[in-house]
């Protein structure tokens, strides 16, 4: 049985705060990405198309952009947080379960299979 040490807690814990740190870095991006690529049309619409101008007052239209922009926030965060975990699991998995590859029937496997 082993035990757990000190210094094996804080660096997890660093690891953890670095990725936390990166995925709001990515989820940051992409919301201001998300922001720029949906105030521009709609902007636009309100102040070119009859419709819009008649149906979307001001609160719609900050309504659309920061829908948009939390969207895409959680949605790079998200990804980047399991990018992160299915890396730093893969890391430290022992050897005999890093090779995936299938030594079976002698045919190639297609390239959605493989590792």
């Amino acid at each position: 049985m082993s035990t757990v040490t000190r210094a094996h807690l804080e660096q997890k814990l660093a690891l953890a705060k670095r990725c936390s740190k990166e995925a709001t870095l990515a989820g940051a991006k992409a919301a201001a990405v998300a922001t720029i690529a949906s105030a521009v049309p709609t902007l636009a619409s309100v102040r070119m198309l009859p419709w819009a101008k008649a149906n979307i007052n001001p609160t719609g239209q900050a309504l659309i952009i920061c829908t948009a922009a939390g969207m895409a926030y959680f949605v790079a965060a998200d990804k980047k947080i399991l990018s992160l975990a299915r890396k730093h699991s893969f890391e430290g998995a022992p050897e005999h379960l890093k090779n995936t590859s299938f030594q079976g029937a002698g045919r190639p496997h297609p390239a959605f299979f493989r590792p």
